[in-house]
């Protein structure tokens, strides 16, 4: 069994195609993530709604600007909901700053609070902000469930730093793109009781399939080529992510 981490279900165009689909490939659990209060009410209903399907519920840090205490006193009532299992994504992302930066700033350590008062482990997006993430981690409260850093596109080092805060590391179909040897580096160096895999679909489909539409089933092309990075079968990759992800998200809670 494989499980995707990461996919923006709310965002599919054929869900239930795609959720299909991943069966019939392998993929036994997927996380629904959220991006605004609105995706957080949808991604909960559509936990509910399919058995193999599990909720995070935030407000991404595009979007910190509408984090108001209304929105995030809501997303702590979601965060109560049966089958949600972590809270995000949330974090910084300065490359695109759709969002000012003290903003993000103060949503990301609302969503830290949440996370903790909840006992979840929190979803993270960090694009150009490493370091004053790093400094927040070292500042706040975080959950014992601590959480993990999604679609990653750093180095070993960075990953290294965030593994020595308590953090997983989670590779995308990125991983899979030519020009990404840093990132193929780290997913061969990290322990692997920290390593989990990610569509983050619709979004950065894995080769052979880059520039399509991505959707669950396709992780398991990350699954292979960090299989072929570390030197070990698909299928050890398979085990030692679907082991991390029972063990981050506790499913069954």
């Amino acid at each position: 069994m494989l499980i995707d981490t990461h996919a923006h279900l709310d965002s599919l165009e054929d869900l239930p195609g795609a959720l299909a689909r991943a069966g019939e490939n392998g993929i036994g659990k997927i996380i629904a993530i959220s991006s605004d209060l609105e995706s957080s009410r949808e991604t909960v209903s559509i936990s509910e709604k399919y058995g193999n399907v599990f909720a995070a519920v935030g407000v991404h840090p595009h979007a910190a600007n509408t984090a108001d205490s209304g929105v995030l006193n809501e997303i702590e009532t979601l965060a109560g909901a049966g089958k949600v299992v972590a809270v995000g994504e949330t974090g910084l992302d300065y490359h695109y700053l759709k969002s000012e930066k003290q903003a993000q700033i103060k949503s990301f350590a609302a969503h830290i609070g949440i996370a903790y008062r909840a006992d979840l482990p929190v979803v993270i997006h960090v694009r150009d902000a490493d370091q004053d993430l790093i400094n927040i981690l070292k500042t706040e409260r975080v959950s014992g469930r601590t959480g993990v850093i999604h679609c990653f596109t750093g180095n070993y080092e960075t990953a290294r730093t965030y593994i020595d805060l308590g953090f997983y590391i989670s590779f995308s179909g990125i991983a899979t793109f030519k020009k990404s040897e840093e990132i193929r580096d780290a997913a061969k160096k990290i322990p692997g009781d920290r390593l989990l895999i990610e569509t983050d679909s619709p979004y950065l489909a894995p080769v052979p399939l880059r520039g399509k539409s991505n959707e669950p089933a396709y992780v398991k092309y990350v699954a292979e080529l960090i299989a072929g990075t570390r030197g070990v079968s698909p299928g050890e990759i398979e085990e030692m992510t679907s082991e991390n992800a029972e063990r981050l998200f506790r499913f069954e809670r």
